[in-house]
């Protein structure tokens, strides 16, 4: 009667449960923040997220993962997570979206986790880098990845009723950007330049308060997936097209399959429309608050939705360390 519960497909809102999983990387990165350790940051944040991934009913393999370039001896792409009893998942993760931020001490980290049915996430195999463009619900019909940039900014600008110069590009602070940054100055829009994390930096155009319309440029690739996740859930919209840095790159992509001149739509990077998401703070930005550490409870803010029903939760969490270390295999009070 019980294995009846473990539907092949997810089909209670599993985010919540995500949600402990990016809470608990968040919690345990936080202690890092402004330590100029960004290696241990991250550690501290994969061990806490791969902990509580492991404790949900679900059949999960991570397709994006921190994966090789990052040598991660964890949450490695093609890892199995969960318990092995319930749907089988895809699951896309970033224990830290931002983690020179965190050991930095500056704003816009988050932890992320994304899911979605097997088979139905993109998997970028070799190919570490993708051109993206971004926007919110209001644009998303307006925009194409081989326009230029002048005519993508024009259409934004029509589609939400502003002018060209009320128009806000996120862009990644890259010298590979030069050209992009002088082209979208050229055209009379304001740019809002990101140091890192620009899965928070395109969660910025579909959140109207924010003052963000689009994001250009080009990011990882595994960044590129868990965005697609989160803005399906948003409505808005999201295409890319795989960037090589390299001719071995370009070798290695053609041999395994991968077009590095298609567009990926929305539906290529994920092409299910039951796409799960979760993001929790580490540090304070745009989006989300940090973790704060006060005396005897930690609170965290997070990010919660689910594209099926178009649900979008804000949920803050007031968390006592104590209780926690009783019944986690976390340290939470470990500062060390």
């Amino acid at each position: 009667m019980i294995d009846q519960e473990y539907d092949k497909t997810p089909d209670r809102n599993m985010a919540l449960e995500f949600c402990r999983g990016t809470e608990a990387a968040a919690l345990a990165a936080g202690r890092w923040m402004g330590r100029g350790d960004k290696i241990a940051a991250d550690g501290a944040a994969v061990n806490a997220m791969r902990y509580m991934l492991n404790t949900i009913h679900m059949d999960g393999m991570v397709v994006i993962g921190e994966g090789e370039k990052d040598e991660a001896p964890m949450l490695f792409n093609g890892e199995k997570l969960g318990t092995g009893k319930g749907p089988k998942v895809d699951i896309a993760v970033d224990p830290i979206d931002g983690t020179r931020l965190t050991a930095l001490g500056l704003s816009g980290a988050i932890s992320v986790v994304a899911m979605a049915p097997s088979g139905t996430m993109f998997d970028p195999k070799c190919v570490f880098y993708m051109d993206k463009l971004v926007v919110g619900p209001e644009a998303k019909d307006v925009v194409d990845i081989e326009a230029s940039v002048e005519e993508n900014i024009a259409n934004v600008a029509k589609a939400k009723s502003k002018d060209v110069c009320d128009v806000t590009v996120v862009v990644l602070d890259r010298p590979r950007h030069s050209d992009l940054i002088a082209r979208i100055r050229a055209a009379g829009a304001r740019i809002k330049l990101i140091p890192d994390g620009d899965i928070g930096g395109a969660l910025l155009t579909c959140k109207s308060d924010r003052g963000a319309d689009i994001l250009m440029g080009i990011g990882g690739t595994p960044e590129a997936v868990i965005t697609a996740c989160a803005i399906k859930a948003l409505g808005g919209n999201m295409q890319g097209k795989l960037w090589v840095k390299n001719d071995d790159e370009m070798m290695c992509a053609t041999g395994q399959g991968l077009d590095v001149n298609k567009v990926l739509l929305l539906d290529d990077l994920v092409s299910s429309d039951d796409v799960f998401f979760s993001a929790t703070g580490i540090t304070d930005g745009d989006f989300l608050s940090g973790v704060r550490y006060e005396s005897d409870r930690i609170v965290t803010s997070s990010l919660v939705m689910r594209s099926k029903s178009g649900t979008v939760r804000y949920v803050e969490a007031i968390h006592r360390p104590k209780k926690l270390d009783a019944i986690s295999g976390i340290d939470y009070k470990d500062c060390r």
